[in-house]
């Protein structure tokens, strides 16, 4: 088990390296200059402190160096916990900044991801062994499952927040209140959050029900489930082998949609202008903001990797053929 899991952690660490390495080239690759950037929106006309004040911030970003000198400064940086100066928030640091918007997305996130796993898994299932809900559930499914996050995002705040105006179609709570906590600020920011939620569960939850349901299907038609039923044993007896058995596909899936699920929350929140990492990573791309985009991808990396490594470990918790395989038996 603890060779497994150092197996694991060594290929993680690799891949790290790997993802910060790229998070921190695509950035420079882009088009424009971030201090020239910064100093339009000062609006300076004065060409000699026009250079003066360029010259100044070059040197305190450090882009002044080469670009091997960069990226060693950049690792130093990040081991000593330091993302840098924001050039669109200057003087903010960096790591202020995302630590401000980590919680809107990850409210976004933890529920819709749980909850269209868990929901879409029973709707599969049980949609597997009645004709009505399969009818039902298939269809909806498939469309739901492929539907673009965006889409679906614009279609609900078109409909429910600027046609019903049953909820907010827009931001994280309303520009006349204040952070605080009292249950006026909390049902706000609740009303701002059911539609960014709402978009990411549907879109998710058709997927896990539709492969839920086809893997139930495929478990009741295996050997051993006609094994037991020619046994005679009860048919909710093997149904609940047929569900133990499709669910660790399901948590494989888990972990390969999670890059898709966490891209389709930073679209949505750009629909919604909620303020988590997705409204982080437009704004530093129209500011050109070299030091927040790269360390908002620097956070959706390590959250991707530790949720995979996580899942990881469950698997091999709840599946004993692959404890088995660890320890040289034969399943």
């Amino acid at each position: 088990m603890w060779r497994y899991i150092g197996r694991k952690l060594f290929v993680y660490l690799l891949t790290f390296i790997v993802a910060v390495t790229i998070n921190w080239m695509i950035p420079r690759f882009m088009p424009g200059d971030p201090v020239q950037s910064m100093l339009s929106r000062a609006q300076v006309s004065d060409p000699e402190a026009l250079e003066a004040m360029t010259s100044y911030y070059e040197n305190l970003f450090g882009l002044d160096s080469p670009l091997y000198e960069q990226y060693l400064n950049f690792w130093w940086g990040l081991l000593q916990g330091d993302l840098g100066i924001s050039v669109m928030r200057y003087p903010e640091p960096v790591t202020d900044i995302i630590l401000g918007a980590v919680p809107y997305t990850l409210a976004l996130l933890l529920p819709a991801i749980l909850l269209s796993w868990i929901v879409g898994n029973r709707f599969g299932a049980f949609a597997a062994r009645s004709k009505i809900l399969d009818n039902t559930v298939l269809p909806v499914g498939y469309i739901l499952t492929a539907t673009p996050y965006m889409w679906l995002a614009l279609l609900l705040a078109w409909s429910l927040g600027i046609v019903a105006g049953i909820f907010p179609a827009s931001g994280g709570y309303s520009f006349s209140l204040r952070p605080e906590f009292s249950w006026l600020f909390v049902s706000d920011l609740i009303a701002h959050w059911f539609l960014p939620f709402l978009s990411m569960f549907l879109v998710a939850l058709g997927g896990w029900a539709i492969g839920m349901r086809n893997m139930i299907i495929y478990e009741l038609e295996a050997d051993y489930a006609n094994y037991l039923q020619a046994l005679g044993a009860p048919r909710k007896l093997i149904r609940r082998y047929a569900f133990r058995n499709a669910m660790l596909p399901q948590i494989t899936g888990l972990a390969v949609q999670l890059g898709t699920i966490i891209a389709g929350s930073l679209l949505t929140e750009i629909v919604f202008n909620y303020p988590g990492l997705g409204s982080l990573i437009l704004d530093s791309l129209n500011n050109r903001d070299f030091f927040l985009l790269q360390g908002v991808f620097l956070f959706v990396v390590v959250g991707v990797l530790i949720a995979n490594f996580i899942i990881d470990i469950v698997y091999v918790l709840i599946d004993p053929r692959t404890r088995v395989q660890m320890t040289g038996g034969s399943s």
